[in-house]
């Protein structure tokens, strides 16, 4: 069963605003996995030196952040989503070219059989029906085409100069525990155990499995509050009583302030991130 949330424009704005979207490094990761397994292809294109590759979708693209950062790699990338508003803010925001983006679910893609060079999903595939997703990915990809699931968990680390890094995390483990029960029942414990699952479950032999991929991202602290409030649990908190999930973000705001020894909710922080991804590739017999 899929799971259909961050579907209002309000929503959907606050994602292109404060989601996160994989580092440069993460995104050469995936790059280098696909290009290994291509290593046959010889072709040109858009002028550039060795070979964009010719077709990506980005599944579950929500606004875009994570799309576009395939766009100089590939001929044509194309993000997906079955949020309408999602598509929207990704439209509103679509500069390059060669991006489109398309409405639908993540199980029901419009591409034709092995038609596609990647197929990426970031901070999404928890919501697919995973078993019907992963075998639509099969079906559009290419042989020697790679899948690529990517995502983060909710337990962040900040820093900040002079300041008892142990203390500032204990006020974040204090907001991440408070939110805990307000987590979608569907996501279990941890979605990294979803992920893990789906990589047990893939029966390509040529696959990669990585649990803990630091990224460091500096941030004005607003960004981090705001990007906590866009998670699904805070926004489940927020539906249920408006008042105390305000009062909770209120509070653990001032007190980071107060940890900082700062005034500004615009002081830049560093925001250290656990990626988590799995990358497999069809098989060129498939």
């Amino acid at each position: 069963m899929a799971y259909r949330l961050f579907e209002g424009k309000k929503h959907a704005s606050s994602y292109w605003k404060y989601r996160i979207s994989p580092s440069d490094d993460l995104i050469r990761q995936v790059l280098d996995f696909l290009e290994k397994r291509q290593c046959c292809i010889t072709c040109s294109i858009l002028g550039q030196k060795g070979h964009p590759f010719e077709l990506a979708v980005d599944v579950g693209c929500g606004s875009g952040q994570g799309t576009v950062l395939l766009a100089k790699h590939f001929a044509s990338v194309v993000g997906t989503d079955v949020s309408p508003a999602q598509v929207e803010v990704a439209l509103e925001h679509a500069k390059e070219p060669n991006i489109t983006y398309r409405q639908c679910v993540a199980e029901e893609l419009p591409f034709a059989d092995s038609s596609v060079d990647l197929v990426t999903a970031m901070s999404a595939f928890h919501w697919f029906d995973r078993p019907r997703f992963l075998q639509e990915a099969h079906r559009v990809l290419k042989p020697n085409g790679c899948l690529a699931l990517l995502n983060y968990t909710i337990n962040m680390e900040l820093s900040y100069p002079d300041c008892c890094s142990h203390t500032l995390n204990q006020v974040c483990k204090e907001f991440y525990a408070a939110l805990q029960p307000y987590r979608s029942p569907h996501l279990g414990a941890s979605s990294m155990e979803l992920y893990r699952e789906a990589y047990e479950s893939i029966h390509y032999p040529d696959k990669d499995w990585q649990e803990c991929v630091w990224v460091k991202r500096p941030m004005p602290l607003s960004s981090y509050m705001g990007l906590m409030e866009s998670f699904s649990s805070y926004q489940a908190l927020l539906r249920e009583d408006p008042q105390k999930a305000t009062a909770l973000s209120q509070d653990i705001c001032q007190r980071l302030m107060s940890v900082m020894r700062v005034t500004s909710v615009e002081t830049e922080v560093t925001v250290a991130v656990q990626y988590f991804y799995l990358l497999a590739c069809k098989p060129k017999e498939a």
